[in-house]
């Protein structure tokens, strides 16, 4: 797998680190602009500030970095500020906004990109796709040793990115989930939001060199994304974003290496395939995150749907039990009435019985007296449920089954409780069924393992 990889720590190694640094200096700025539900803000800016470079390119004809800073940095404030003005003075959308804002601003960039190239040494490629492979030729002396400019650069913005979230920590974290109420506490929401876009546009202007104009865009947001689905705390999320980040940049630079080899090709830019690994990594936590993963939502589902039907069981052989004294019945039956499969009926038997809910009397199945409680439970909280649509919510008596049903399995004792609170004194639901008693010993009988223990 690695036969092809042929690593030169003085070119590789000065790239990895130039593209981890770009990664984890955007990502931690990224994690505020997805709180805020603004990454096209940071798309925006990144794209706007081409005007800006191109009047430095135009203006200085030379590529010094303070011009390009001074450029893209005012378009980039300039790009804030516009959106800001057309949100509020037109009373439009902000994604409207920003998208009138950066779009003009782009176009412009490129046209004068193109005019510009005319007269100095400019490549609009380089400007949108980035040339991270051409970091360790251009280097500076530091205390003799030869450091790639960009990856001081890099360096400079990641320290500062660093510091301001530490130093505005508080009122980021305010801000981003509640900007009114940072107002009121003292200080002004919209100062760190401008500071924030400043920010958010000199890490693209330093970012430019390494991955491009476009490509920073998924640094920017991938990273942020994937650790919002890995955590619902902001400490950890910043945490997870910059090591995603991180991993991105060193998988972008290997895989670029080895990947197109096994399609007959020598390699790729390694930009494109850092974007490319951070979406990777964004694919893998949106499937196995632990809370918000895609399998975890499916086994959830699943295992709801599995109590539930344990209880639709529990609760059948009750309502059999009560309608006709009969207390044993076969599987069969079950899986008659209940439309369900054999196997599904099968193995939700052997689990009522695992854990004593059931008995098994040649062949039949009939409620132990802690099953029997939590039938009791489920038809409570179904016959209460009914009682309260017809009084409380006025829904005629031929409706008020399924939706019933539906609410059974989500009831507990305390909200049983409020439920008989709020209905008429009645030992009767709608249908004239029996509704059972909550007795005082009576809990919320379980068969989960979890519960159990």
């Amino acid at each position: 797998m690695f036969e092809n990889l042929n690593w030169n720590m003085a070119l590789d190694g000065w790239i990895v680190v130039a593209g981890v640094l770009c990664a984890v200096a955007s990502a931690l700025l990224g994690n505020f602009l997805v709180l805020r539900r603004m990454s096209l803000l940071g798309d925006a800016i990144s794209h706007a500030v081409l005007p800006g470079l191109a009047a430095a390119f135009f203006f200085s004809s030379s590529r010094s970095s303070m011009p390009m800073f001074l450029g893209a940095v005012l378009t980039g404030i300039l790009t804030a500020l516009l959106t800001e003005w057309i949100r509020g003075l037109g009373k439009v959308d902000e994604g409207a906004s920003m998208g009138v804002v950066f779009t003009t601003l782009f176009a412009l960039g490129l046209v004068m990109i193109v005019q510009a190239a005319d007269h100095v040494d400019l490549d609009p490629g380089c400007v949108l796709y980035g040339a991270i492979e051409l970091t360790p030729l251009d280097t500076v002396r530091i205390a003799g040793y030869s450091v790639p400019r960009v990856v001081l650069n890099l360096s400079a913005v990641l320290v500062l990115n660093l510091l301001f979230i530490l130093m505005f920590w508080k009122e980021l974290k305010l801000s981003s989930f509640d900007p009114v109420l940072a107002t009121t506490t003292g200080f002004n929401a919209r100062v760190i939001h401008y500071l924030l876009m400043t920010l958010v546009a000199v890490t693209s202007v330093a970012s430019f060199e390494s991955v491009g104009n476009i490509l920073v865009v998924a640094m920017f947001v991938v990273p942020p994304s994937a650790a919002y689905l890995l955590t619902d705390r902001l400490g950890w999320m910043v945490v997870f974003s910059v090591l995603i980040a991180g991993a991105s940049g060193v998988l972008g630079h290997v895989g670029a290496l080895i990947i197109p080899s096994w399609f007959g090709f020598h390699s790729t830019s390694t930009a494109p395939m850092m974007a490319t690994s951070a979406g990777a990594l964004f694919v893998l936590a949106a499937v196995f995150a632990p809370r918000h993963g895609i399998l975890m939502r499916m086994l959830r589902q699943r295992m709801l749907a599995w109590k539930i039907f344990r209880e639709d069981i529990l609760a059948l052989l009750f309502r059999l039990e009560e309608k006709s004294a009969q207390q044993a019945v076969h599987p069969g039956e079950i899986q008659q009435l209940l439309f369900a499969g054999r196997v599904s009926v099968s193995v939700a038997l052997y689990w009522q019985r695992l854990f004593g809910l059931l008995r098994e009397e040649k062949g039949a199945y009939a409620l132990t007296s802690p099953g029997r409680q939590k039938a009791e439970s489920v038809i409570r909280a179904h016959r209460l449920w009914e009682q309260y649509l017809v009084e409380r919510a006025d829904i005629p008596r031929e409706r008020i089954h399924d939706k019933a049903e539906r609410f059974e399995h989500f009831t507990d004792a305390r909200l049983r409780s409020r439920l008989d609170d709020e209905t008429s004194p009645s030992t009767v639901d709608p249908h004239g069924s029996i509704i059972p008693g909550e007795s005082m010993d009576h809990q919320d009988v379980t068969d989960d393992p979890e519960s159990r223990a």
